[in-house]
């Protein structure tokens, strides 16, 4: 393809996109950045969202460049396990994403996501745009006020998001055979008996009631 030909070819898309009632900037880039303790259960829980059309692990938050998992789980890195949710903006928002992430976490634990500990393990929104920012705060006033108690999850402008190595992306259901604490279990499997045995569900049924999202 001859580059005049392409840039008719991009031309055309966004025009399409704004006709319908998508902007051209959507079109480019409608992704969000998200941080709610383990990776692979928020890449787990986005991917299920109709509308979303892909969610990746990695990482986001901090000033070391290229990191990898076991120097933000170290600590000193100054990132969160992340996950970037790349969707489509005519079939879902980045308020409905938000209203969703705030339910399927305790936004009220400073101090990781259950049994995960730690900075790097804490709750965050990462903005791209006022939009977003506008989104993401009207979400976060409207579970404050379902829930009743003080939500910690920060709000910050985003900055570089580093996708974590492939071993990473899509643990919830890779039929791949590890060595676990309970022997030799495929990803997907360990990935189950790491979540149930975590708590992750259990405490978010316990605080959100049947506002629960994704509760397995």
């Amino acid at each position: 393809m001859t580059p005049f030909a392409m840039f008719r070819r991009s031309a055309a898309v966004l025009t399409l996109a704004v006709l319908g009632g998508v902007s051209a900037q959507q079109a480019q880039a409608a992704k969000i950045t998200v941080a709610g303790g383990c990776f692979w259960c928020v890449e787990s829980d986005f991917e299920s969202v109709p509308g979303v059309k892909e969610a990746v692990s990695g990482f986001a938050g901090g000033k070391a460049k290229n990191p990898d998992y076991k120097q933000v789980t170290a600590g000193g890195t100054g990132h969160l396990e992340a996950v970037q949710i790349d969707y489509d903006p005519s079939k879902t928002s980045p308020k409905k994403l938000y209203d969703l992430f705030f339910r399927s976490i305790d936004p009220t634990d400073a101090g990781g996501q259950f049994c995960d500990r730690g900075h790097s393990y804490t709750t965050a929104i990462f903005v791209n745009n006022a939009a977003e920012r506008k989104a993401a705060e009207a979400a976060k006033a409207e579970a404050e006020a379902a829930l009743g108690k003080k939500i910690v999850t920060p709000i910050h402008n985003a900055s570089s998001f580093y996708p974590a190595s492939s071993y990473h992306q899509d643990y919830y259901k890779q039929d791949k055979l590890i060595i676990t604490r309970f022997g030799p279990r495929t990803k997907a499997v360990a990935y189950k008996k790491y979540r149930n045995a975590c708590g992750r569900d259990q405490r978010v049924k316990q605080l959100w009631g049947n506002a629960a999202a994704f509760t397995h």
